[in-house]
């Protein structure tokens, strides 16, 4: 980290204030405020003023800029007007930059809802604010304005995920947290198009944002828990981020509990998910539990998620079985949903769509199997204690925020740049400046970082060093050198009996035959299945949903399709039970069992709650 270059005293509000023109348009004025609550802008037009307000919550980074260098073929008579309204830009540091040009670009990025279309509702559309400063004379001096901003709204960003940073005096440092991450990518999950989604969608929000990452692309089954149960991982200060399916997550879960700091590990790291895969189950619970539009671009809000830092504490449960242990954070299922989880393989390249394809297959040759299931049954009163308990995040303080909104109008578009200038009018010390609007789609921005180092640890998303090995100065490679070593799955001590125990005789024992038992502990299962409506990410609740033999087939069709809605938890002839514990013994073979979503050997096994959370990456409230 480098040391403190420069200190700015900010003890009034607003932090910073311009004023902007639009020349196009006579007697429009813009009046830009930056506060610790966002990017103020007051618009007055022939005597009306309009406001209008982009919430910090919504701003995710910024960069400073310069204008790029016009090539050598370029046509020297370009229409100025299309050089205002698509400036050319590149890294402050370039060798590509125009050394004439003395303004300075700020890009802010923010990603604003907005009202479509959609499932939700609701969607995040990208907003870029520009600032091009000059006013002076010296492209030093612009700059020096420009980076004042930039100071001031990152250390705006992050004094909210750390509260002790004073938001009236500002420390500039480079930078002021360490927020470097690793992502975890399985190329081959859900319709394999992992590393194109990473390289298209998240790494472009990961540059904005000013994150830095590492990337490791798995090759193996496991290999994601190999590699997180070796490596030093306290040097992701902004987390380790599975990017795939349910089940890379549940690798990096299993290999933080095979290390011998497992406990601090969990209490250090933070986990977050990136969907790529089928189900997508945890993503998509993330989002509604904090009321984010999910459907229109699961990659886009899982990826804010990261960049923004915030965490949220996550159940997770122990799941025994006579050969191994192991800690799911999702489901464990026996029988129907299983049976169309793991049998719909076949159909991967249909996506999501698997699964409703396979549903009917099953329901039409149903399947009945025999088991003794016993369960630790949570009391009514107990249980409403919970539903009536506000989640607290561990180590954050987020302070109450009044309710900032932006209507979307045609006034700022897609794209917001404000521009400084000395115009002719203007005498001695006069600044003015512009405001003008284009689409994001006309700008030219080189990514690149300031001190030369690419942020992508691979060259092309079909490069072979993609495809092996992507994480710098790693302990993955000596793995293989080092011959096998003794691996031990460690967590806090058991509260129930051992499999090869009886059951308390408090629990709840039923006898007979079952279509299936699935167990949940989040609200989603997939994208598009509410298996547990009230389910929270740490209720300390597992919900066991029973279906026994006998049901009808009207009343089954009745809960596959209530899945999407969560309504299948009123559907006759089936139960929904919320436990500590349970344990399920298979009494006729040929049975799936899955825990979330990758099978297990069939047999006899039992699930607890244990009291260790992890600390997952959400928005904030």
């Amino acid at each position: 980290m480098m040391e403190p270059t420069e200190e700015v005293n900010i003890n009034v509000r607003p932090m910073l204030e311009e004023t902007f023109y639009i020349l196009s348009k006579k007697n429009t004025v813009y009046r830009v405020k930056l506060t610790e609550k966002g990017l103020c802008l007051q618009k007055e037009h022939n005597g009306n003023i309009k406001n209008e307000t982009i919430s910090l919550s919504d701003i995710i980074g910024c960069r400073c800029m310069r204008r790029k260098r016009r090539s050598e073929n370029s046509c020297a008579c370009h229409p100025s007007s299309i050089r205002k309204h698509d400036p050319r830009v590149v890294e402050e540091n370039s060798a590509d930059k125009d050394e004439s040009d003395i303004s300075a670009y700020l890009y802010i990025y923010s990603y604003i809802l907005k009202n479509c279309k959609v499932k939700s509702g609701q969607k995040r559309d990208r907003m870029t604010i520009t600032l091009r400063f000059r006013s002076f004379d010296k492209y030093e001096d612009n700059m020096r304005e420009a980076q004042k901003w930039k100071s001031s709204i990152k250390h705006l960003i992050h004094s909210r995920m750390n509260p002790q940073l004073s938001p009236g005096k500002i420390v500039l440092t480079e930078p002021l947290i360490e927020n470097k991450v690793l992502v975890l990518l399985n190329p081959k999950s859900g319709q394999g198009k992992g590393r194109d989604v990473f390289q298209s969608r998240v790494v472009p929000l990961l540059t904005e944002a000013d994150v830095n990452y590492d990337l490791h692309v798995t090759r193996y089954a496991d290999d994601a828990r190999t590699l997180v149960r070796s490596l030093d991982i306290y040097q992701y200060g902004g987390g380790l981020i599975a990017m795939g399916g349910d089940g890379i997550l549940f690798e990096i879960i299993n290999g933080m509990m095979e290390r011998l700091d497992w406990e601090t590990a969990f209490q250090k790291l933070k986990l977050g998910i990136i969907p790529c895969g089928s189900g997508n189950g945890l993503a998509k619970t993330i989002s509604h539990q904090f009321n984010e539009p999910y459907d229109h671009s699961p990659v886009l809000v899982s990826a804010l998620n990261v960049v923004r830092g915030f965490t949220t504490p996550m159940d997770l449960v122990r799941v025994q079985t006579p050969s191994q242990t192991m800690f799911s954070f999702l489901s464990v299922g026996w029988g129907l949903l299983s049976d169309i989880d793991i049998e719909s393989e076949r159909l991967r390249a249909l996506g999501g769509q698997r699964f409703a394809v396979w549903s009917i297959a099953r329901l039409i040759g149903l399947r009945t199997y025999t088991a003794r299931l016993s369960y630790l049954r949570i009391p009514d009163h107990e249980l409403s204690l919970v539903n009536c308990a506000t989640p607290v995040t561990p180590g954050i303080t987020v302070a109450s925020q009044d309710n900032l909104s932006l209507p979307h109008s045609a006034s700022l578009g897609d794209s917001i740049n404000l521009e400084t200038e000395a115009s002719e009018e203007m005498t001695g010390s006069d600044c003015r400046k512009f405001f003008k609007i284009c689409h994001p789609q006309k700008q030219h921005i080189v990514n690149a970082d300031s001190d030369g180092v690419r942020r992508d640890s691979f060259y092309s998303v079909a490069s072979r060093r993609s495809t092996y090995l992507s994480v710098s100065g790693s302990s993955y490679l000596s793995l293989a050198e080092d011959g096998p070593e003794e691996v031990m799955m460690y967590g806090p001590a058991s509260n129930i009996p051992a499999l090869s125990q009886p059951v308390p005789q408090e629990w709840t024992v039923h006898q007979g035959d079952f279509v299936m038992v699935h167990a949940v502990y989040k609200s989603h299962i997939a994208a598009d299945c509410v298996m547990a409506p009230d389910s929270k990410l740490s209720d300390n609740v597992i919900w066991l949903s029973i279906i026994k033999a006998g049901i009808s087939r009207t009343h089954l069709l009745q809960y596959l399709l209530g899945l999407s809605s969560g309504s299948h938890v009123n559907v006759a002839q089936t139960e929904m039970v919320p436990v500590r514990a349970f344990r399920l013994e298979p009494q006729s073979p040929g049975s799936y069992v899955t825990v979330d979503g990758e099978r297990i050997p069939d047999g006899p096994f039992q699930v607890e709650m244990v009291p260790v959370c992890a600390n997952v990456l959400a928005r904030s409230q």
